[in-house]
This record gives structure tokens, C-alpha cells and sequence, in this order.
């Protein structure tokens, strides 16, 4: 079982649940993160550090955000390790809560 990253940290992109995670399993993506399912050892530090709410357990996914468990695999495969938390994107606050972001993902 691992974490997943999804929906909402489109185009927020906080960086909190990074300084928490033990074995720097998140990856990092120009406008988002993921989790590499591999990596995660389960210890759920990252899921109340995310502002966005946007971390699941794996088996707690929403129905409608199924798709963010094969995607956090992927890019996880692809996209640079992160280790230390940054500064949110400058607009940040304004999509934090809005749904539907796929399309804005940015690989």
C-alpha cells in the first residue's frame, strides 16, 4: 500500500508532505507532485502535513480521482526526486479547492 498524490495539488503544489517523508519518495513535476507507489513505505506522515487535502491512502482514493493512483506511477518513474519543501506556486491559494484540474496538469 502506498500514498497518492491528487486532484488538488494541481497547480498548488505545497511542498509540506515533503519535509515529513522519511524516505523521499515524492516527485516532483512542474505544476504538481507524486508519490512513487515503490518508495512510499505507508507511514502516513505526508497526509495531514498536505494543505490541499490532496493525499490518499492508495485504498482510500476518491472514485472519481481512481486515474491519480496509475498517474503517481508514472510520472513517478519519470519526474526528478524533491527533498526539501519550496515555496508554493504563486497562485496556489487561488486553485487550492478547485476541482477538476486534470487538464491543467502540466508534464
Amino acid at each position: 500500500m502506498s500514498f497518492v498524490v491528487t486532484d488538488n495539488c494541481i497547480k498548488c503544489k505545497y511542498t509540506d508532505c515533503v519535509e515529513v517523508c522519511p524516505v523521499d519518495c515524492f516527485h516532483e513535476g512542474p505544476n504538481f507532485l507524486v508519490i512513487h507507489p515503490d518508495e512510499c513505505i505507508d507511514c502516513a506522515l505526508c497526509e495531514p502535513e498536505c494543505p490541499a487535502q490532496a493525499i490518499f491512502s492508495d485504498d482510500e482514493v476518491p472514485e472519481d480521482m481512481q486515474e491519480f493512483i496509475a498517474l503517481n506511477a508514472e510520472l513517478a518513474e519519470v519526474w526528478p526526486s524533491i527533498t526539501e519543501r519550496k515555496e508554493a506556486l504563486s497562485d496556489a491559494e487561488e486553485w487550492d479547492g478547485v476541482t477538476g484540474k486534470i487538464q491543467h496538469l502540466e508534464r
